[in-house]
């Protein structure tokens, strides 16, 4: 045991000397390494980032021209900030890709032609092209239009932020219309002076204190109708618009659809386009308080008949408004019994961008397509110059972005071959039939339309 011992502590002692002449060995096991590696806690608060991916070279497309079309001048004009930018970032898009980005002006009423006889040659006249949605229903439902889903990918703005550009309601079943993010809508307006001089109260209080229905704008057309100069004559009246349009816009506000497009349903029988139509009858018909001045209830020039400055309240796009010569102001058009905020108008020109089966390298011009708005915000929400260039009333414009916009129910009764919404309007509004019995008579017509879409 002795000798273990004494074994053992001699052991211990060479040990000891070895390490205490090895030197620097230990100082620099404890010296810090150069880059100190973060402590549990350090790691756990900044994690480690990944590499970013590097971005791809851009393609070069030899000097293709890709077009965008509609039937207006799409071109940015260059007269406000946003305008100038967006052509700075088109000459630079331009570059990047050795490409040229043309617009095309087509008259409406050769758009689709041009559009149909093109694509079935399997070369549409332009990569994108502007396309109202009730043009565009037929075309999609024969293959003719790409889905989104074929030209982008999950890095596009569109699937993302959609800042730049966004998806439209669906249509046939799918998505694949975008466009511009929007602050517009289609809301009721009507003539301040009138109201005023007439002691009216004013439509947007009565909006604010939940008063805006029906009932009260049917009392607000009597009250305004009125033969002012005792000639025995009406000379101001309630209330003015083209029949067809009035009949679906009160079917919207009242939750209804002429036709429903996401399941092949025919509407014209539908309930809620029954007290619409009741209630567009009454106004015509029984309380007389609307302008007809043409005499022909549904033509389509009325739409224009409150320009004449002696009509209370009227239903119009925004862009009607710019040869009016009094103070206008703008309200949705009031809920039915059956409605609500969410939908307060008919959409029946509603229209975006669509890419066309046959476009070549359809996902590189729709990338292309979205950087070129992609430049610094001028405005301080979408539509901000427009929505001011046509509203003196920073009231109008809050209503319009804060109750309108957005509520629009896409109508497309328009693009079914023989729908007849037209005859059913006119046997109701002009011909005073009855309006259940008319949507009997016409309800099998209707849906055989419908039907024939899909086959």
């Amino acid at each position: 045991m002795r000798k273990m011992k004494g074994l053992s502590l001699l052991l211990i002692c060479l040990l000891f000397l070895i390490t205490a002449c090895s030197g620097g060995g230990a100082k620099q096991a404890e010296s810090p390494p150069a880059t100190p590696a973060p402590s549990t806690e350090t790691a756990a608060e900044t994690p480690k980032e990944e590499p970013a991916e590097p971005e791809a070279e851009p393609v070069d497309l030899g000097g293709r021209v890709i077009k965008v079309a509609a039937w207006w001048d799409l071109k940015p004009a260059g007269t406000t900030a946003g305008e100038k930018a967006r052509l700075e970032k088109i000459a630079e898009i331009e570059k990047k890709y050795n490409c040229k980005i043309e617009f095309v002006n087509v008259p409406f009423e050769e758009y689709m032609n041009k559009f149909t006889t093109s694509v079935l040659a399997g070369e549409p006249f332009a990569d994108i092209v502007q396309l109202e949605y009730k043009s565009a229903l037929p075309a999609i439902m024969k293959g003719q239009i790409l889905p989104i889903s074929e030209f982008t990918t999950d890095k596009n703005n569109i699937n993302n932020d959609a800042d730049l550009q966004t998806k439209y309601p669906s249509i046939g079943g799918g998505e694949y219309g975008f466009d511009n993010p929007t602050s517009i809508g289609l809301g009721l307006h009507y003539n301040r002076d009138l109201f005023k001089k007439n002691g009216l109260p004013d439509l947007q209080e009565l909006y604010a204190k939940g008063e805006w229905n029906w009932d009260k704008f049917m009392e607000l057309a009597k009250q305004a109708t009125k033969d002012t100069n005792n000639d025995g004559k009406t000379d101001v009246w309630g209330f003015s618009g083209w029949a067809i349009d009035a009949v679906k816009h009160f079917t919207a506000a009242n939750g209804g659809k002429i036709v429903d497009d996401s399941n092949g349903k025919e509407g014209l029988s539908d309930p809620k386009t029954l007290e619409a139509a009741e209630f567009v009858n009454r106004l015509y018909n029984v309380e007389k308080v609307v302008k007809v001045k043409s005499g022909n209830k549904t033509n389509w020039e009325e739409s224009n008949t409150f320009k004449d400055g002696d009509v209370a309240m009227f239903t119009a796009a925004e862009w009607m408004l710019g040869d009016i010569t009094f103070e206008v102001g703008v309200v949705p058009i009031p809920a039915g019994p059956q409605g609500s905020a969410d939908t307060t108008y008919a959409n029946t020109a509603a229209s975006a961008k669509f890419i066309a089966k046959g476009v070549k390298d359809p996902a590189i011009v729709y990338q292309i397509y979205e950087e070129t708005f992609d430049i610094p915000p001028t405005e301080e929400y979408p539509g901000q110059d427009y929505l001011e260039s046509i509203y003196t009333n920073q009231e109008d414009i809050d209503m319009i972005r804060e109750h309108i916009a957005g509520t629009g129910v896409i109508t497309v009764d328009e693009a079914y071959t023989d729908y007849p919404t037209n005859a059913f309007i006119e046997d109701i509004i002009v011909n005073n039939q009855s309006v259940t019995a008319t949507a009997e008579k016409y309800k099998q017509q209707a849906q055989a339309a419908v039907d024939k879409m899909g086959k």
